[in-house]
């Protein structure tokens, strides 16, 4: 049986290829999720990739996450990462680790971007490297 890795995308992310592509590109959720199988085959991983624009779906997620003896969780938390005290909440507790994932670099971006809930507990952070942030979270998270 291979490691399963959750990939969670947050609001929004389901635009991507025509939200702002000045910032966050051209490629499709659908275009990560296809270079994510392919790499995470390499890897001998399992990718289960999601997308809500609920707060509630992504904590249950993570839940759902240990409790299926996921390896590690890759989240793009999008907004949510810069407001959801019941994200963080989420990820301290659980065992299972989290990988925060950026297209952007929200630090280089508006103020109120600056600050990360997710960050406070995730494992670390992959930010500004646009679809590639997702792929160097996968490497990060097989190595764990």
């Amino acid at each position: 049986m291979t490691d399963i890795i959750y990939v969670l995308n947050g609001p929004n992310l389901n635009l991507l290829g025509t939200r702002e592509p000045e910032i966050y590109g051209s490629d499709t959720l659908d275009d990560i999720a296809a270079m994510l199988q392919d790499r995470a085959v390499e890897l001998g991983l399992t990718i289960e990739m999601r997308q809500s624009n609920h707060e509630g779906h992504l904590v249950d997620w993570l839940h759902e996450a240990q409790g299926s003896d996921a390896k590690a969780v890759l989240l793009n938390a999008a907004a949510y990462t810069h407001t959801s005290i019941a994200l963080l909440d989420a990820i301290k507790a659980i065992t299972t680790p989290v990988i925060e994932v950026h297209l952007s670099d929200p630090e280089t971006r508006e103020d109120f971007r600056h600050h990360s809930w997710v960050g406070l507990g995730a494992v670390q952070c992959v930010k500004g490297h646009g679809p590639q942030s997702y792929l160097i979270a996968l490497e990060a998270a097989a190595k764990l």
